[in-house]
This record gives structure tokens, C-alpha cells and sequence, in this order.
């Protein structure tokens, strides 16, 4: 439950909780609920679109308690929900139209390549695919889907098949290709996924490990909100350094 905050004598309360808050009250009102939840989550946040606090003239956030408790709808779709920031934009948006969308329970998948959720008895078998679809769906010959995994590009699910994060690889790994870019060329990347992916599961394992139920659940959407900034980040490096190299 959300605190509210409350005025002093001679103050009602509908004037106390109209008064805008600074970013530092907005955390404590958070944290009851959501006590992962930090500054640095919440410019995050803003950032991205979820919440827009006023400012003052000297640039100060101000936040409405609307403000709040639409933070706290987006953290709750997160940890209950898993949803992308995406997905969740979306949801709210159809909210403010007047519409009542229906959120997906946390046991259905989305692809956030297109942005289909899929549900429903099949959804495990949409997960997961064969070799016969991945050759399929990447739109190449087994002598090269071999050589890709050869080189760690494409690595087959523990117990068997592919994930669907693989159809995008492989799709990619082909675009790529067709520039001239072998798998050997490719191998510094997969080592450096594997380093971030390495560092984002040592910055969620502490909420892993926690007795709190809905704070390990909240691990996922965390390691996937990391995985967001990664890649945008890694995007930016690169096109940083082009401009660098071709000006």
C-alpha cells in the first residue's frame, strides 16, 4: 500500500495529497511495496516514457500523486506480470483511452521481436522449435546452420530443440552474411553476450536469493530491463565509434 503523505495542522488532506512531491518522498512511498525499487529506477522510468514528473524552473522533478500510482502500476505489471516496458506503455495507454485491456498471466510468452503474445495449449511448443523449423525460419541449409553452431552462434536448448530468441539469431547471422560477415567474424560478439549475460545474472542473484516470493519473481523483469539498457547501450557504443572512424 502506498503511503500518503499527510499535512500539518490546518491542512486537509485532499491539499496534502495534491501537493507535489520531490523524487527522494516518491521512493519512500515506493519502497513499502516495491522495496527493490531506486532513484536511478524511477529516471529510468521517465526516461523511457512511463511517468512524466514536472519540473521546476531549476529543474527539479515534481511528481503528482498520479504520478506515483502510475509507477506503482508499471513496477506491479513488471513484478507480477514480467512485462517489457513496451508492453506495459501500451497497456497504459489503452487505459487512458477508456479501454479495459486484459494483462497476459505470467505463464504466457511474448515475442518481443513483433510483439505477439501467444497463449493458449500451444504456447510451449511455440517456445521451443526443431531443427526442421529453425533451418525453416532462418531460410538456410543445414551445412550452414552447423557452422553456426560450430562457432557458438546457435546453441540448442539443454533438453533439446531451440529457443525462439534462436530464430532471431540465425535470421541475423544470415543478414549479416550477406555483407560479407563470416561466423568467424561474428565470435567476438557472442563472447561479449556472454560476458554481459554473465554480469546481469551477478546483479540479479541477491533478489534470486531473497525469502521475499515477489522480489525473486521480480529477478526476470529486472535481468530483462538490464538486457534492455545492455543492448541500447552496446548500440550506441558502435554507432559512437563509426561516427568516430568515418568523420
Amino acid at each position: 500500500m502506498l503511503r500518503t503523505p499527510t499535512g500539518g495542522a490546518g491542512h486537509g488532506t485532499a491539499t496534502a495529497e495534491a501537493r507535489p512531491m520531490s523524487i527522494g518522498t516518491v521512493l519512500i512511498q515506493l519502497r513499502d511495496e516495491f522495496p527493490e525499487v531506486t532513484i536511478s529506477k524511477i529516471r529510468f522510468l521517465e526516461a523511457e516514457g512511463l511517468v512524466e514528473p514536472q519540473r521546476t524552473p531549476s529543474g527539479y522533478r515534481k511528481f503528482a500523486p498520479r504520478d506515483v500510482e502510475r509507477l506503482a502500476q508499471v513496477l506491479r505489471m513488471q513484478r507480477d506480470h514480467y512485462l517489457p516496458l513496451k508492453v506495459i506503455r501500451e497497456h497504459l495507454d489503452a487505459l487512458a483511452r477508456g479501454e479495459q485491456p486484459v494483462l497476459p498471466s505470467p505463464g504466457d510468452r511474448r515475442d518481443l521481436a513483433d510483439g505477439v503474445w501467444e497463449t493458449g495449449p500451444g504456447t510451449a511448443t511455440a517456445a521451443r522449435i526443431g531443427r526442421a523449423e529453425l533451418l525453416a525460419a532462418a531460410e538456410v541449409d543445414e551445412d550452414r546452420l552447423a557452422e553456426w553452431e560450430s562457432y557458438g552462434l546457435i546453441v540448442p536448448a539443454p533438453e533439446g530443440g531451440y529457443d525462439a530468441e534462436m530464430v532471431t539469431v540465425a535470421k541475423l547471422v544470415a543478414d549479416l552474411g550477406r555483407f560479407g560477415l563470416e561466423p568467424r567474424h561474428l565470435r567476438a560478439m557472442r563472447a561479449s553476450a556472454d560476458r554481459e549475460a554473465g554480469l546481469v545474472e551477478q546483479l540479479v542473484a541477491p533478489l534470486r536469493r531473497h525469502r521475499n516470493p515477489q522480489t525473486r519473481a521480480h529477478a526476470e523483469a529486472t535481468a530483462n530491463e538490464l538486457a534492455e539498457l545492455s543492448v541500447r547501450l552496446h548500440a550506441a557504443l558502435v554507432q559512437s565509434a563509426l561516427r568516430s572512424r568515418l568523420h
